[in-house]
């Protein structure tokens, strides 16, 4: 492709994807937006928890166990009921996923093939 045309294909890419960016962006502000109101409509004493709380609070309950008991290897099935979490698949694939995370991280380790320990 001659540098011309390049140039034009990278201007045009650019436009795009700015476009993209200030869709997106509105998105998110008409979310923000959206979330006060509905924060303002909740009585404080409805008992909601905040989504990023309570992630937070499954990867401590997930952390607490694997703590509780560093001997243990445990299934993510087994672990579900162990926290009594529910066990449709869908929940446990984001379990699965935050098993993973905690391996990376060095938390956690695989002895066999779809179980997870404490690292000793």
């Amino acid at each position: 492709m001659r540098p011309p045309a390049r140039a034009g294909n990278l201007r045009e890419q650019i436009e795009r994807l700015t476009n993209t960016l200030a869709e997106t962006e509105a998105r998110l502000a008409e979310l923000a937006a959206t979330r006060k109101v509905i924060d303002g409509l909740t009585p404080p004493d409805a008992g909601t928890v905040p989504a990023e709380t309570a992630t937070a609070t499954v990867y401590q309950r997930i952390v607490t166990t694997f703590n509780d008991h560093p001997e243990k290897a445990f299934r993510v099935h087994d672990l579900h009921q162990h926290l009594g979490l529910p066990t449709d698949e869908p929940s446990i694939n984001v379990t699965r996923s935050r098993l993973g995370r905690l391996v990376r991280q060095g938390l956690l380790e695989q002895p066999g093939r779809g179980r997870y320990q404490k690292r000793t």
